[in-house]
């Protein structure tokens, strides 16, 4: 029997697209400084809080203050690291469904649709702590031939873009 396992970069994204909308959404509602400062903070709002020192912790529980729906949002994010710790897939099933609980009783639809989503995935995100396999490197090159090709304006010789392709990749 083969195993389907999803990319955890693919999942990780999920949540942080979700934390970011629920972000802009509520830094949209304030005046002009305010908002440019949310801006300029976000990368202080992704961090794993374990990995924040004094000050940043302090700067970003001033940000969640401004908003009962970011603090929320910013509590069922910082949830998700638990889930991501786990060593296992047994461990991640149980935090899993605890995390899809908690995404789920918020009330907050972006996190709702991701919880959603994770429950129909969760053989294959449950599959990603057993085996150590990624798309990585295929998306790393299908990435470099995007860029071969937009540098290139097109390249109308099929036979010389392919030799470039060929002699950029690694062996």
């Amino acid at each position: 029997m083969q195993n389907t396992i999803a990319d955890r970069f693919h999942y990780v994204r999920l949540v942080t697209w979700a934390f970011e909308r629920i972000r802009i959404d509520e830094q949209k509602k304030f005046h002009k400084h305010r908002r440019l400062h949310f801006k300029h903070s976000k990368k202080l709002l992704l961090m794993n809080p374990k990995n924040l020192n004094a000050d940043k912790a302090c700067q970003v529980e001033v940000m969640l203050q401004a908003s009962e729906r970011l603090r929320h949002a910013y509590f069922v994010k910082s949830e998700f690291s638990k889930f991501m710790n786990c060593k296992n897939s047994n461990d991640a099933r149980k935090e899993l469904g605890r995390w899809n609980m908690c995404a789920s009783n918020y009330g907050l639809p972006e996190f709702e649709k991701v919880a959603k989503t994770f429950i129909n995935w969760s053989k294959e995100i449950l599959n990603s702590f057993d085996y150590p396999y990624t798309n990585g490197f295929t998306e790393g090159c299908n990435n470099k031939i995007k860029v071969i090709k937009r540098v290139a304006y097109g390249m109308p010789n099929f036979a010389r873009f392919r030799n470039r392709i060929l002699h950029s990749m690694p062996i």
